[in-house]
C-alpha cells in the first residue's frame, strides 16, 4: 500500500509541476552553483561563520519546485480577503526564534532514533545524527530567557525542564543533499526518541505520500522555509516563509501533503496556503534585516505550515540576528494576500 501511494504521489508531483510555468529565479541558482561548497569533517553548529559558507553553495530541492518559485506575479485567491480574515486582519506579524539545525560531514555516522505515535508515517532509519545535535530553540531562545539561559545543549537535548513541546531537530547533509528531520526529539538513557522523523532528498522534488504528515502538519520539509542569519546578512530571502496560524482548514493544496483540522470553512486557510506581502507594502522605515524578510515575503511569500501564533514566520535561533518582534508587528495581517498558483 506505501508504495502505491509513493507511486501516485510522484506521479501528482511531475503532472503539477508539467501544468505550472518555472518561475524561479536564475540569478538565484547561478549564485549557489557558483560557491564553492567548503570541506566538512566534523558538525558543524547553524549560527556560525562556517555554517555561513557551506549554506551559500548548497541548493536546496530542484528550480522547479515550489520552494524555489517566486510569486510575484501569481493571481490573488478570489476568497483571498475572507481567509484573510479568518487568520486575523489586525493581528500583527511576528516571528519565532524556533528551528534550529546542525551540518553534518558526509560520513556522518548513522544511528538508531526511537520512533513513537508517527511510525507509520515516518521515513525509517537510521539517521546521521550527531551528538550536538540541536533541539527547536536552541541556542538564543534558551540564552534569551532568564531562567533557561544556564541550560547546556545536553540539558536541553534530554528536556531537563520537562518543558515538552514540539522539540523540532533538524539535520542536514550538504554534500549529499539530504534533509533529516525529527518531530518531539528527546536523548533519553537509551538514546534519541522522536514521534515522527522525516528524509527529504533535496535533489529531487519531494515525492511524500499524500495524506502523510511530517515534521510540521502540512507534511512539508522545515529547513526550505526558514530564516537565516546568512540570507539577512546578504541581503535577500530567495524562499517562502514557514508560517503558522491559528485555525486551519481540513484540507491542503501543493507542495503540502497533510492537514490538521477537522474545520471545514471554505474562509480558512489550508496548510500549504500561500500568502503574499502586498507588493505596494513600503518598506522605508524598516531595518535592513525586516526589510530583507518583507521582500521576501512579496517575491516568495509564506507558506502555512502549522496550526500556531497567527501570522507567525520561523527565525533559526541564532545569536547573531538581533530580536525582529517588535518591528515586524508593524506588519498586519491586512497587508497580505492569498495567492495561487498559475
Amino acid at each position: 500500500m506505501r508504495l502505491s501511494l509513493w507511486l501516485f504521489s510522484a506521479i501528482a508531483c511531475a503532472a503539477a509541476d508539467a501544468g505550472s510555468p518555472d518561475t524561479s529565479d536564475p540569478a538565484r541558482l547561478a549564485r549557489i552553483r557558483a560557491a564553492k561548497m567548503p570541506s566538512i569533517t566534523e558538525p558543524v553548529m547553524h549560527g556560525t561563520p562556517e555554517a555561513d559558507a557551506i549554506l551559500a553553495a548548497l541548493e536546496v530541492f530542484p528550480p522547479g519546485y515550489a520552494v524555489n518559485q517566486t510569486i510575484t506575479a501569481w493571481p490573488v485567491h478570489p476568497n483571498s480577503r475572507a481567509i484573510v480574515e479568518s487568520v486575523g486582519a489586525t493581528k500583527p506579524l511576528r516571528c519565532n526564534p524556533d528551528m534550529a539545525f546542525v551540518i553534518v560531514p558526509p560520513n556522518q555516522s548513522h544511528i538508531a532514533v526511537s520512533i513513537g505515535e508517527y511510525k507509520a508515517e515516518s521515513d525509517p532509519g537510521p539517521y546521521p545524527v550527531p551528538a550536538n545535535m540541536p533541539v527547536e530553540g536552541w541556542p538564543a531562545y534558551y540564552q534569551r530567557e532568564p531562567n533557561m539561559s544556564t541550560l547546556t545543549l545536553a540539558e536541553v537535548q534530554a528536556d531537563k525542564l520537562k518543558l515538552g513541546g514540539d522539540r523540532h531537530a533538524i539535520v542536514v547533509d550538504p554534500v549529499n543533499r539530504m534533509l533529516y528531520e525529527f518531530y518531539q526529539a528527546q536523548l533519553t538513557g537509551n538514546g534519541w526518541s522522536a514521534t515522527q522523523a522525516s528524509i527529504f532528498d533535496l535533489k529531487k522534488h519531494p515525492n511524500r505520500p499524500k495524506d502523510w504528515t511530517s515534521t510540521d502538519a502540512a507534511g512539508l520539509p522545515l529547513f526550505p522555509f526558514i530564516v537565516r542569519y546568512d540570507e539577512l546578512q546578504r541581503g535577500e530571502i530567495e524562499h517562502p516563509a514557514r508560517i503558522t496560524v491559528r485555525r486551519s482548514r481540513r484540507a491542503y493544496v501543493a507542495p503540502a501533503t497533510h492537514f490538521a483540522s477537522r474545520l471545514t470553512d471554505e474562509n480558512l486557510p489550508r496548510m500549504g496556503e500561500r500568502f503574499r506581502l502586498r507588493p505596494d507594502f513600503p518598506l522605508d522605515g524598516f531595518t535592513p534585516a525586516v526589510r530583507t524578510i518583507l521582500r521576501g515575503l512579496q517575491k516568495y511569500g509564506a507558506i502555512v505550515a502549522d496550526n500556531g501564533i497567527e501570522w507567525a514566520i520561523s527565525v533559526t535561533p541564532d545569536p547573531r540576528i538581533p530580536v525582529l518582534h517588535e518591528e515586524l508587528r508593524k506588519v498586519k495581517g491586512s497587508d497580505f494576500e492569498v495567492v495561487t498558483a498559475p
